[in-house]
């Protein structure tokens, strides 16, 4: 009883943590957001002060970032182990290394205009995790009671991280490129058209989104192979057709026919950014649909 005394409060003062989070990355989405309608406004005067805006968005992206940390840790602290044993967790965490990774990666001045993506997509994240996803603090399994879990997930959460700045550079690519916005007479895509004219060249998007998936790759190989030797630990097997395994195999897979097509095949451009979102979608239904009506020894991934 004492220890779930001790317990509940941390418990609680993470998830208000994680909602304190939620609405400074509201705040900090709505900056960027207005960053980008000034850098398309044709008032020079607009238009000056969207340096000031993108740092003052970056501020509430950092103050965001620590808050999200502040939940994160102790919910760890809560459940007397590292917090990522389950869906909730999982989702709290990973969108805190996202979102971290982004802020130590803005010195790269050209990746800096995907903010709204990044700030968008962790908020989609948090809220779909604590409406959907929360669960109370619980006792691990015997499966999960290992070292491995520290690090076999935390470079999972890592490759996910760098996945999916890859993707969101890979729709800034796409939207950069597409022809409709380029041939379009429509007002909306006018206004379309010079934010657009603000992001990095094709070829540097291009860039940064392999250089992005391949440390990604490199992580999710590592996923696998730890994958297997914690299987072998708890299981007395590496593999197992498990369906997590083969899908984790399969999204290995894609990515790494991304690199062989770039390298070999002369797939760029285009068919290279898609090549990356059918990756980052495949992550997301391993995380999303296979966690959730899929059955297999790792349906405590689950909620």
């Amino acid at each position: 009883m004492t220890s779930v005394s001790l317990n509940l409060p941390l418990a609680q003062l993470s998830l208000v943590a994680v909602f304190a989070a939620m609405a400074i990355y509201t705040l900090s989405f709505l900056v960027f957001v207005w960053h980008l309608t000034s850098i398309a406004s044709e008032d020079k005067a607009a238009s000056a002060k969207s340096a000031n805006l993108q740092k003052f968005g970056y501020g509430l992206l950092v103050l965001a970032v620590f808050v999200h940390g502040i939940g994160v840790v102790t919910r760890g602290i809560a459940a007397s182990r590292v917090p990522w044993a389950n869906m909730y967790e999982f989702s709290v965490s990973g969108s805190f290394i996202l979102v971290a990774i982004f802020v130590f990666a803005w010195r790269v001045r050209d990746i800096r205009i995907i903010a709204t993506f990044v700030t968008g997509f962790a908020l989609l994240v948090l809220g779909t995790a604590t409406n959907i996803f929360y669960v109370q603090v619980k006792t691990l399994m015997p499966a999960l009671q290992s070292y491995w879990l520290v690090i076999h997930v935390t470079v999972a959460v890592l490759a996910t991280a760098f996945f999916n700045i890859a993707a969101a550079l890979s729709v800034a690519y796409l939207l950069k490129t597409s022809a409709y916005v380029e041939k379009s007479q429509s007002k909306v895509v006018g206004f379309a058209r010079r934010v657009l004219a603000a992001f990095p060249e094709q070829q540097r998007l291009e860039r940064l989104q392999v250089r992005f998936n391949s440390i990604g790759l490199v992580l999710w190989s590592f996923t696998l192979i730890a994958g297997a030797i914690w299987a072998q630990r708890a299981w007395h097997r590496y593999w197992g057709w498990d369906t997590k395994e083969v899908w984790t195999f399969i999204i290995w897979t894609l990515y790494a026919g991304y690199f062989h097509a770039t390298s070999t095949r002369g797939w760029t451009g285009k068919r290279a950014a898609w090549l990356s979102l059918v990756g980052f979608t495949a992550i997301i239904f391993n995380f999303t649909i296979v966690n959730l009506f899929f059955k297999g020894l790792h349906v405590y991934s689950g909620l």
